[in-house]
């Protein structure tokens, strides 16, 4: 009889040493399921229980699972289980295992259910949008609480559906962006499934269910098909829309030791101790995970394959990478690259404290040179922008701080350039990208304070009309770097959390999006759109490879307060031969000199048109206050 397998299958491991062949597995026919469970050998006493539902009621059977081989164990349960739940027990707990694939409300059961039956009409068909290079991708940041939750029109409010809603796709598509990256969207712990009705909210940081979706976001968290095939229709839609769907993967750390599925199934295997026998803390909460040993390595292999393979995800963003080392980081890319070479792979190039291995082994920023084909967040020209992270009021060069150097680092793409003195730039004294195409260029982002709140906190007395320019200004740099361009959900609408710093469980009123905004500030929505629309039209903005940055990217002598570059003789797919960005953060016109020539002024105080708004003949440019200038020759 053909055999079925369900959640918490393991699909064929990536070769690799290990302890043992699989974490657990469910295998399941009409007659009879097999359960097989990564444990210890000397654990006194491993149990499979069988339930009715996913909450609550007495187990319906009780089996003691035997050894079956070096840390794994084994039981035959008889009967049809289609439908019912199941957890393990080595005595530290009832969990749904490691690598449960479906589960029951709050995650604290694993589930018997098709797979197949959670697809979506046509999910066959389904496929990656193209996009030839990361240079390509411009990355939106979402939470879907914050998306949709205050959408008047949304049949979905706050769910995975609502990205699948007509007036979601035709925002994200008229803005201009292909790839949506989401908050955590896997069964997290803070939020209680079984109380929907009740405002809850957070960021997801917390993991119970690595391979699950999140239940608070689909429309019924206590049938296990539903969050599934919810996700799945989500990413179809987004697809079909041309969008790119990149997962926001969180293995450094677990929502807490005690109850966490690694530490019930193989207690202290999967997590770092000091040298003292403490629980490390890189991740900041609590504890971090060990991805240096061969089966948590595997399970996050497995993991970002199952991703792909069963929901037909994009790219992964990997929180504090910095926790992770290298090897198993490589080793990700190395197997995503036999799925797909264009599954883009990027994470935070640091840790949240010290780690239990050494820096040099880890996935931090610095090491990126040993990470080919990984990018990395660049905070230096987020901060040289906006100010430091570590003072919420001191400004950065929107606000008047000399912070030129490390935004030239940071539009080269970070990588080296002969124009910029690393001596001057902030944070990084060597460059850390082997390619543009390895550095994350961005202003805000869900963690910290949205630009628009920040510009508030360190200008103070900042007029509504100045906020928009050094908001604009911004993302001109950021839109015309060479890295890879991400933005912050909602920042096309001057999006504001009333000055909160870390907004992970803040309200809605906090962390909703305003869509009101998007009629009161028009001018702000256009921008962003059309500088979107600037970068895709004219591949010079993303060129993609450091040798071509270091040959058509020259820096121009400003004054003070100003950077200026030129895109110089590339005819790659573009008629616009030669391209000047002036970026002005003073609060006076600024005169620059530039080559001799008759140029097009496509962007000029606060607009742009491809057309042209104007034309300039010479070699003299003035940029008005706080705004940039775009022409070409």
């Amino acid at each position: 009889m053909k055999k079925l397998i369900f959640a918490g299958l393991l699909a064929m491991l990536w070769p690799h040493k290990s302890t043992a062949q699989v974490f657990q597995e469910v295998n399941y026919t009409p007659g009879k399921t097999v359960f097989t469970l990564f444990a210890p050998n000397d654990a006194k006493k491993v149990t499979v229980r069988i339930y009715q539902e996913g909450k609550d009621g007495k187990a319906l059977k009780t089996v003691k699972m035997s050894r079956a081989g070096e840390e794994l164990w084994t039981a035959t349960i008889k009967g049809d289980l289609m439908g019912k739940f199941y957890t393990f027990d080595v005595g530290k707990g009832e969990c749904a295992g490691v690598f449960a694939k479906a589960v029951g409300v709050n995650g604290k059961r694993g589930a018997i259910i098709d797979m197949k039956k959670t697809n979506p009409e046509h999910w066959c068909c389904d496929e990656h949008p193209v996009v030839k290079s990361p240079a390509d991708l411009v990355v939106y940041e979402m939470h879907h609480r914050d998306f949709s939750i205050y959408r008047a029109d949304a049949k979905y409010p706050g769910k995975f559906l609502a990205l699948t809603e007509p007036w979601a796709i035709d925002h994200l598509k008229t803005l201009g962006v292909n790839a949506i990256h989401i908050l955590p969207s896997y069964d997290y712990g803070s939020v209680d499934e079984t109380r929907l009705n009740e405002p809850q909210y957070n960021w997801g940081y917390d993991p119970v269910n690595y391979n699950v979706p999140e239940g608070g976001y689909s429309t019924d968290p206590y049938q296990p098909e539903v969050r599934i095939r919810e996700f799945k229709q989500m990413v179809q839609a987004l697809h079909k829309a041309g969008i790119r769907v990149i997962l926001d993967v969180v293995y450094n750390h677990t929502y807490d030791i005690e109850h966490s599925n690694f530490q019930r199934t193989y207690p202290d295997y999967f997590y770092r101790k000091t040298s003292d026998g403490a629980y490390s803390n890189g991740s900041g909460c609590g504890n971090e995970t060990a991805s240096d040993k061969p089966m948590m390595r595997k399970f996050m292999l497995e993991s970002v394959k199952y991703w792909i393979n069963e929901y037909h995800i994009d790219g992964f963003r990997f929180d504090l990478m910095g926790v992770h080392d290298i090897q198993t980081m490589n080793e990700i890319r190395a197997m995503v690259d036999e799925i797909d070479p264009t599954i883009y792979i990027y994470g935070e190039g640091w840790s949240a404290g010290s780690c239990a291995i050494p820096n040099e082994q880890l996935g931090m920023k610095a090491n990126i040179p040993q990470m080919p084909a990984i990018g990395a967040f660049s905070d230096e020209i987020r901060d040289a922008l906006r100010g430091p992270f570590s003072d919420d009021t001191k400004p950065g060069w929107l606000g008047g701080a000399s912070e030129e150097e490390s935004i030239k680092f940071g539009i080269a793409g970070a990588i080296a350039h002969p124009q910029v003195d690393m001596t001057k730039v902030n944070y990084s004294k060597e460059p850390w990208a082997l390619e543009p195409t390895q550095m994350m260029s961005y202003v805000s982002c869900h963690d910290d304070m949205c630009l628009v709140d920040r510009l508030k906190a360190s200008i103070p007395g900042i007029s509504e009309e100045e906020l928009i320019r050094l908001d604009l200004l911004a993302q001109t740099a950021v839109f015309t770097s060479q890295g890879v361009p991400f933005m912050l959900s909602g920042e096309e609408l001057l999006r504001t959390k009333q000055g909160v710093h870390n907004s992970f469980e803040s309200p809605d009123e906090i962390n909703r999006l305003d869509w009101s905004n998007k009629e009161k500030y028009p001018q702000v929505f256009e921008y962003y759109k059309n500088l979107i629309q600037l970068r895709k039209n004219h591949p010079a903005f993303r060129l993609g490879n450091a040798d071509l940055v270091r040959k058509h990217l020259e820096f121009l002598e400003v004054p003070k307060g100003v950077v200026a570059f030129r895109l110089k003789n590339y005819a790659g797919r573009d008629d616009w031969r030669d391209i000047i960005v002036i970026l002005n953060a003073n609060k006076t016109s600024a005169d620059v000199t530039i080559p001799n020539g008759n140029y097009t002024v496509v962007c000029c105080d606060g607009q742009i048109n491809e057309q042209g708004l104007g034309t300039l003949k010479g070699d003299k440019a003035v940029v008005e206050p706080q705004s940039a200038i775009i022409l070409h020759n």
